[in-house]
């Protein structure tokens, strides 16, 4: 089988290690209807609903067989992306379905790129019983058997005639300072800002051994935030061993005490008792007397009002008898036989 056209002239890698381009420009081709007709339904096919297959938007050759056709995807939850159907047609043969697949396009909503798992940890990711696998060829470490370029780690292993099997290395001892220092107990924190002191003057800042102990130590003080914490020298708070208070004097005003007089205050006594016992009782007494003499008020009120009605009932029984009378005396001056004494005159 010839070499395809589209691939002579093809240069190796650089030896810089330079990636150089595989793939071979892609060329837009014009498909018949009756190979969109069938790249459709081979995507109809694999999106099992005829609503989810978009507008042809076109086609490009793979080589000189393979032709991929593409169509939209209306979804909008898949915005970018293309259905693409490879076809191969060869001369004097139908085509045939090669392949269909859904890819992204440039503003299709992705993944973000993998990483690997010694990438994705971040600190607090580690929980009680699980297992971090050491990182192969970490820059952060060294065997032992190296020098540690720490004299208080050299003298300790010396001493004791024993050591671990790796050590911090120089970046290793760098790169933890430098995260303390970033940190929450580092200089540029909200309570080293306003700390007038910095740790690295204080009786409770305890430095480490080594080179470390330039520049960070652990915070011994109990009230401090900071307390069993690795903190930078220049981390600071307000409970540093020798912060002074200046003490201001009281706004009060001097008050004048005459200290040469005596002031005598008499005692109260059964005499005393005995008059605060009688003014009670006379207390007493004047309220008794007012009440007596508000229910005879209210009893002469309605003695006064009784007469009142009384008085006005007599009189109109005594009107009363008088119309009465006044009646009778005429009805007995009228004749006997009923006619009237004017007329009969006439």
């Amino acid at each position: 089988m010839s070499e395809s056209p589209l691939l002579d002239g093809h240069q190796p890698p650089a030896a810089d290690g330079a990636a150089a381009e595989l793939t071979p420009p892609q060329i837009e081709v014009e498909l018949t209807p009756a190979q969109i007709d069938l790249a459709r339904q081979a995507a109809v096919e694999e999106a099992e609903n005829p609503a989810l297959v978009g507008e042809y938007l076109g086609a490009r050759a793979e080589d000189d067989v393979a032709v991929t056709a593409q169509f939209g995807r209306p979804d909008a939850a898949y915005r970018g992306w293309a259905w693409s159907v490879t076809i191969a047609v060869l001369p004097g043969s139908e085509p045939t379905i090669s392949e269909v697949v859904l890819l992204p396009g440039e503003d299709s909503l992705l993944a973000p790129a993998w990483l690997p798992w010694d990438q994705r940890i971040r600190p607090g990711d580690l929980g009680p019983g699980d297992l971090l696998a050491p990182i192969a060829d970490d820059i952060r470490v060294v065997p032992a058997y190296l020098q540690s370029d720490d004299p208080a780690v050299e003298d300790v292993a010396h001493e004791l005639g024993i050591g671990r099997v790796r050590v911090l290395s120089r970046f290793g001892r760098e790169d933890a300072a430098a995260r303390w220092r970033e940190g929450e107990f580092g200089p540029d924190s909200d309570m080293a800002k306003q700390a007038p002191l910095n740790c690295v003057l204080c009786a409770f800042y305890l430095p480490l051994a080594g080179s470390l102990g330039a520049v960070s130590g652990v915070c011994g003080n109990d009230i401090s935030p900071a307390d069993g914490r690795v903190v930078d020298q220049m981390y600071g708070c307000g409970a540093h061993s020798e912060i002074v208070l200046a003490i201001e004097p009281s706004n009060v005003g001097n008050v004048p005490i005459d200290e040469t007089t005596m002031d005598i205050h008499p005692r109260i006594g059964q005499d005393a008792v005995a008059d605060v016992e009688s003014e009670s009782e006379a207390a007493d007494q004047l309220e008794a007397e007012a009440e007596i003499e508000i229910v005879d008020e209210a009893e002469a009120a309605a003695e006064a009002e009784a007469v009142d009605e009384a008085v006005s009932v007599e009189a109109f029984t005594a009107e009363s008898t008088e119309d009465l009378s006044a009646e009778a005396a005429a009805v007995a001056s009228e004749p006997a036989d009923g006619t009237d004494p004017e007329r009969s005159d006439r």
